[in-house]
Formats: structure tokens, sequence, C-alpha cells
């Protein structure tokens, strides 16, 4: 199942986020994907304030490689933009963490192998300096549900 957006601002690459936010329930992995500056943190921000955390305090976890924020169901923002495979998310205790809130991984398609099968992936496209388009795809479980709800909800962006 595979929905696709477009997103003309950060605050509607945000908005999407908070919305996907408030359908979560816990336990669930969210796989982004895109270039630099394509919206993953962006989105993650939105994310966070869709679970009631204060969307002020997410910044990239580049450099920590995770970041964890308290919500109404805690997010754990990993980055694998500078880990070199699954030993080191071994070393990180990666899997220990699945199950437990909500991950999000930035750079996901780094080390895809790790990315259970229920995931939603989302992946961030630049069109313009403006303009993202956002895919979201879901092929089983709660990734699928994810998609699934989006679509029931009508949710749309314009470009």
């Amino acid at each position: 199942m595979q929905l696709r957006l477009l997103s003309r601002s950060p605050s509607e690459t945000e908005a999407l986020g908070e919305e996907l936010g408030r359908i979560l329930e816990g336990g669930e992995i969210l796989a982004l994907c895109g270039e630099l500056g394509s919206g993953k943190t962006t989105f993650v921000r939105g994310l966070a304030r869709g679970l009631g955390v204060n969307e002020e305090i997410v910044m990239s976890p580049s450099f920590t490689l995770l970041n964890e924020y308290p919500g109404r169901v805690n997010l754990y923002h990993f980055d694998f933009y500078r880990l070199g495979g699954l030993e080191e998310l071994e070393s990180i205790g990666f899997w220990d963490y699945l199950g437990e809130g909500i991950v999000t991984v930035e750079w996901a398609d780094r080390i895809p192998e790790a990315i259970p099968e229920d995931a939603l992936w989302i992946t961030f496209l630049i069109v313009d300096d403006d303009c993202r388009e956002i895919d979201l795809k879901g092929e089983r479980g709660k990734g699928r549900g994810l998609v699934e709800g989006l679509m029931a909800k009508g949710y749309n962006l314009g470009c």
C-alpha cells in the first residue's frame, strides 16, 4: 500500500508528521529516507508534536545516533547515516527499542536489513526549493495500517 503526497513548505511537512503522530499507538517503526535537506527531521518535529512532545527539542541525531523524547508515547529518533552495519546497531541497542514507543530511523536505507517488515517507509524527494514529494509505503502490519489510516482521513497535500 502506497500513498504519494506533495508538500509545499516545511510547515506542510510538519503537518503531515503531526497527523501521523496523532494516530500512532506505540510499537510502530518509521523508516525515513531522503537526501540532506529533504525534510526528514522537519517531519519528525511534526510527528513529535502529534505525540505530545515539545517539538522545539527535536533535532537530528546525526552525531548522537539516538535522541529520546517522552510524550503520550515515547519517541525514539535514530540516525543510521554514520553507522556501518548490523554490528554497530547491536552495540547501540537498536533492537531493544523495537516494540517500545515509536521508533523513527533517518537514513534507514543505509541498513535496510535492520528494518522490520511491518515498518512504514517514508521517502522524501526534493522537487524544487519549496516542494517535496513524500512517499509513504507500508506492505504489512502496522505500516500498511498507517497508510490506510491516512488515506481514510482523506489526507492530501497539494503542490
